[in-house]
């Protein structure tokens, strides 16, 4: 394949001193397909995988010897994990190198989907902190909400808005990521497709469009939050030259992150401020190309007024709560298009702020409609980790449990511990959805939109 590698590229990157062409180029040709997932600390302790291999960056992260149909597992619906690329996972380690791991703050994943660096952040940024996970395409943003419900957690809200919609809140985030459309060098050896669309052209115009993203959403972090900027390319324009932009345009200081020599992760300087960044490079490491640099806002960011917000009236039963979800107090409830959601109580105010100035996808925890007499449970809730533990369900097999995603027919026979009504279907321990038990026929409640089409 290295003959078909752009030769501009790699002639730049030759420029950059230590660089090894020859090694870049012979893992590009070797094309080995590195597949690695993240589990979901919410529901899933142990790999469901044999032979898995720790990512060294992230404790939750693993290599996989050889790529499953992750269409025919179960446990991939349910999110009991995610498949992520191994390089993006370094989050994990700045997060805890940073001392944010399980730090109350208020995140920002300003180009989200589909989502796995959101599932990374709210796994390490934990239960107390609120993270808005955010895509500008409308498609994207769909994939980027099924991907939240299957995390299941309620402190995370999915927002469909331009990056400028965020100027609105100005001085509010502890922590933006923006993880930047580029020019997808770094994704050579993934997709050969991608060395076809590649060209100096669209570098260039994929540099002009990563500083319009944070021109018009810089203002909404707060003095002294940090900004994680990343890209999947090589191409220095899209990478350290942003950094000295930034840095130029605005109050910010370049953090330092200390990762340990044997990862083979490299540290590169911007050249005019010398601004830390940190490349990921497939003959160094197990893992795909990959930029990320981390600064720190030092100049004063005033923020908006945040006058209390007098809360809408709650109609909703407290027993509802109470009957299908754990620790009902820590949440408040609220009803949108007849549907009752969960979202975490001690960010009800900031939720109200949201729905002032953003286009809000999903917000906490859907559980369920309601119909002013009883809730008819949503998949979302039989997703969530909030859940009751003790709700009807009944563990099936794997064949049984591929037919209900497929959304096909299923027998009574297979649900002997249920009588009647509402069930969750579990497959090893884990919820999947619902289906409803009638004497005669079992009416299978699993999402059309997300259902198995193919295989």
């Amino acid at each position: 394949m290295s003959n078909f590698l752009p030769n501009e590229l790699v002639k730049r990157l030759n420029e950059q001193e230590g660089f090894d062409a020859a090694a870049f180029n012979k893992v590009h040709e070797q094309g080995d397909k590195i597949t690695s997932i993240r589990l979901n600390p919410w529901k899933q302790t142990s790999v469901p995988f044999k032979s898995a291999i720790p990512v060294a960056w992230c404790d939750k992260g693993y290599y996989l010897t050889e790529r499953p149909v992750f269409t025919l597992d179960p446990l991939y619906h349910a999110g009991c994990y995610y498949v992520q690329e191994a390089s993006s996972m370094c989050i994990a380690h700045i997060l805890q190198e940073l001392e944010l791991e399980n730090k109350a703050i208020r995140a920002l994943d300003l180009c989200a989907a589909p989502g796995g660096k959101s599932t990374l952040l709210a796994d390490y940024l934990g239960s107390e902190s609120i993270l808005v996970s955010n895509e500008v395409i409308k498609s994207r943003a769909h994939v980027l909400r099924d991907n939240i419900v299957r995390w299941g957690v309620s402190n995370v809200v999915v927002t469909n808005n331009d990056p400028s919609t965020f100027s609105r809140l100005p001085g509010y985030f502890d922590l933006l990521v923006v993880d930047a459309p580029c020019s997808g060098s770094g994704m050579f050896r993934k997709d050969e497709g991608a060395i076809d669309e590649w060209s100096l052209a669209n570098v260039k115009l994929c540099s002009d469009r990563q500083k319009r993203i944070l021109a018009e959403s810089i203002s909404t972090l707060a003095t002294e939050g940090y900004l994680f900027y990343s890209t999947c390319s090589y191409s220095s324009e899209e990478n350290e030259d942003i950094l000295d932009w930034i840095k130029e345009e605005y109050g910010f200081e370049s953090i330092p992150i200390r990762f340990p020599s044997q990862w083979g992760i490299a540290e590169i300087q911007s050249p005019k401020h010398q601004a830390f960044g940190y490349r990921f490079y497939p003959h160094k490491l197990k893992g795909e190309g990959f930029f990320i640099a981390v600064l720190r806002k030092t100049e004063t960011q005033p923020s908006f007024s945040r006058k209390k917000i007098k809360s809408e009236k709650n109609s909703v039963p407290t027993k509802v709560l109470s009957d299908w979800t754990e620790q009902p107090a820590n949440h408040m409830a609220f009803i949108h298009d007849e549907h009752i959601h969960i979202f975490p109580k001690k960010y009800e105010e900031d939720l109200r702020w949201y729905q002032q100035v953003l286009y809000i996808k999903q917000a906490g925890v859907n559980i369920g409609k309601w119909n002013g007499r009883e809730l008819i449970p949503s998949h979302d809730l039989a997703c969530s980790v909030h859940i009751k533990t003790d709700l009807s369900a009944q563990d099936v097999t794997r064949e049984v449990a591929l037919k209900y995603l497929r959304k096909e027919s299923l027998a009574v026979t297979d649900f002997p511990a249920i009588l009647t009504g509402w069930c969750l279907v579990r497959y090893d321990g884990t919820n999947l959805g619902w289906v409803k038990v009638l004497p005669n026929r079992v009416n299978n409640y699993y999402p059309k939109e997300v259902r198995i089409m193919h295989l």
